[in-house]
């Protein structure tokens, strides 16, 4: 019986360009490889756009090390073919062509997570792991997916938006609407993760320097007030029709303000830990979550109704904010396809990093083959009058 090809697609031009290439190489081509279920072609990104596929790119001392820039210049760019499916040619004296079965993108941020990737792998008509393209673009573009959240009913922190151009123009009445909102003050890039660009404010001046470094990521800026007496959770879930949570986590740090990026990859070494943590140490999480079960069954429950109303599929990570004195949740961003795929939480949960990625891939079949029963031609005889 021949095995699948899963290509497994991750770089792109996006500020998260090597936390991509992380989730990539240890949570889906190590895992993929472990299942000796399919053939794992990796294809790597680069920063200036151009595509590279092959076996070697499957190993993270390449990225490490700084030779991806040598294996580049001696390899010629994959090129696509779009036709039967979606072919990815490797030339050669004699060229590679490698069909795909099934697209596991693992890209974070712009040109990829926010369904770029996804309206290819859709015009190609294959399979692809995670949510589908329309689920992407709301869920990687912060202002749309609080407009969706806010008409599902469910509380989001006070907030505004503008385009950066509409404040690189004229700022000052921009800025007469954002004296509505209470310090501290979040200012972010809508379509950013890893709170790449983010930042904490809390007053007017702050404010400004922070929209300044948030226009150099995105076209629009979000400012949002911060929760007061804030406990933050995480809630990854995976399904399709019937999604379901893994554990509710909570991120701890000691003297940051806010889960920066630093946070979250850098100082602690790029590992999730549960339990209680160490002094000193940042980004340390507890599982599950140290919170009441009224309010960590309710944090399960509106973490299952965003995914449902933003229409995700697959995989993605819910964050949530809690006001530990009034008790009300509030809506955060998601996180339509989470770092590492989450895995240390599934694990706590269960699911194994193998059992993980065999389970997305089954839920990308099922999803291709749900949406193959439905109609996409309609027989007129419009042409016959011209």
């Amino acid at each position: 019986m021949n095995k699948q090809t899963v290509a497994v697609f991750f770089g792109s031009r996006s500020a998260e360009h090597d936390v991509s290439i992380v989730t990539a190489i240890s949570s889906v081509i190590k895992p993929l490889q472990m299942t000796k279920k399919y053939d794992v072609l990796p294809v790597y990104i680069a920063k200036d756009g151009r595509w590279f596929a092959g076996e070697a790119l499957g190993r993270i001392d390449l990225f490490r090390s700084g030779k991806i820039d040598e294996y580049m210049a001696k390899h010629k760019p994959t090129l696509l073919e779009l036709g039967d499916g979606l072919c990815l040619v490797r030339p050669s004296l004699r060229d590679i062509r490698t069909k795909i079965d099934v697209a596991f993108p693992a890209t974070h941020g712009t040109h990829g997570e926010d369904g770029e990737l996804m309206a290819l792998f859709e015009l190609a008509n294959i399979p692809y792991v995670g949510c589908d393209m329309p689920a992407s673009v709301l869920s990687m573009d912060k202002v749309l997916s609080k407009i969706i959240v806010e008409k599902a009913e469910l509380p989001t922190p006070k907030y505004e938006w503008f385009y950066s151009a509409d404040f690189s123009m004229n700022p000052e009445p921009i800025l007469h609407v954002l004296k509505s909102l209470r310090y501290p003050l979040f200012v972010k890039p809508p379509h950013l993760g890893s709170s790449i660009g983010t930042s904490r404010v809390a007053n007017e001046t702050e404010l400004i320097n922070a929209v300044e470094v948030a226009m150099h990521y995105d076209n629009k800026v979000l400012v949002e007030e911060g929760v007061p007496n804030l406990i933050e959770v995480t809630v990854p879930i995976m399904g399709n029709e019937k999604p379901y949570p893994a554990i509710v986590e909570q991120p701890l740090t000691n003297s940051e303000d806010f889960f920066d990026f630093n946070t979250k990859y850098i100082r602690q070494g790029g590992k999730k830990t549960g339990g209680k943590g160490k002094a000193g140490a940042q980004g340390y999480s507890k599982i599950p979550a140290d919170i009441s079960k009224a309010l960590y069954e309710k944090a399960e429950d509106t973490a299952v109704a965003v995914y449902k109303a933003l229409g995700c599929s697959g995989i993605a990570r819910i964050d949530l904010l809690i006001d530990s004195k009034s008790k009300i949740l509030y809506f955060n961003e998601v996180n339509p396809l989470p770092g590492s795929l989450y895995a240390h939480n599934w694990r706590a949960a269960g699911v194994s990093g193998i059992q993980l990625v065999e389970d997305l891939v089954e839920y990308a079949l099922q999803r291709y083959a749900e949406k193959r029963q439905l109609d996409t031609v309609f027989n007129t005889n419009f042409l016959q009058q011209f």
